[in-house]
């Protein structure tokens, strides 16, 4: 990592229970679990010093030790993987923090580097990414998060629903990683969840309701979330294809 950038750390809260889809992180593809594959992608960013799986169940904890992951155990209490990373932030130094969603399991490297260079920039507290989209398909998915952006690059708004309404040729959506100034990320996760954070539940609205800015990162890295079993198929079909390319 260069001297001259601020040090960041990749930090993947990673649960086992869950209400959608019970042990989701180590669900196999192609004979690894999914939390290997995130890992692994993480670890090709050039700009961490480090990256850390931070768990509160001991099968994810002892299978990322299997595979040489350094992790973490977490306390049961937390609502949501902000609050996660930030008890692992608490006891670290970097200045930059990257929350790396364990349901990324086709996560580049890239797409990490991008968060950490923008985060150099001292007025730049959050930051997240975002893909150009032309699915019509995708705009009525609830499942797909979307964004718009103000002419610098902020963000205005996220919601499940189309946004914008009848969009002429593409739309952004949101790809769920983010990249934090430690002191901001410990702030964040002690405030109260918004009124449209609970509404649209997406957590990143509870940084616009009061009133800080989200830099939005374009990237050309499109990823599939692993949302439900259905899920795990498509990508070990997109994996299957890639090698065959």
């Amino acid at each position: 990592m260069s001297r001259d950038l601020k040090p960041a750390v990749g930090i993947i809260p990673a649960r086992y229970s869950s209400v959608r889809f019970p042990g989701k992180p180590l669900v196999p593809i192609l004979g690894k679990p999914m939390i290997q594959r995130v890992y692994e992608g993480a670890m090709k960013a050039k700009l961490l010093e480090r990256v850390i799986i931070a768990t509160d169940d001991e099968r994810i904890f002892h299978a990322a030790e299997s595979f040489g992951a350094e992790a973490w155990m977490t306390s049961r209490d937390h609502t949501s993987g902000t609050e996660r990373i930030s008890e692992v932030a608490q006891n670290l130094k970097a200045a930059l923090v990257i929350n790396i969603q364990g349901d990324e399991p086709l996560l580049q490297g890239k797409m990490i580097d991008g968060l950490v260079v923008i985060l150099q920039e001292k007025s730049i507290t959050m930051a997240s990414l975002m893909i150009k989209d032309n699915d019509p398909g995708h705009l009525h998915d609830s499942n797909i998060v979307k964004v718009v952006v103000d002419k610098n690059g902020y963000a205005l708004y996220f919601s499940r629903s189309a946004l914008p309404f009848q969009p002429s040729d593409f739309f952004f959506r949101h790809i769920g990683i983010y990249g934090y100034r430690r002191d901001f990320l410990l702030k964040f996760s002690q405030m109260p969840p918004s009124r449209l954070e609970k509404e649209e539940k997406l957590e990143q609205l509870r940084a616009l309701e009061n009133g800080y800015k989200i830099k939005m990162v374009e990237t050309e890295f499109a990823t599939l979330s692993v949302d439900s079993p259905q899920d795990v198929v498509k990508v070990e079909e997109f994996l299957k294809k890639k090698s065959y390319d």
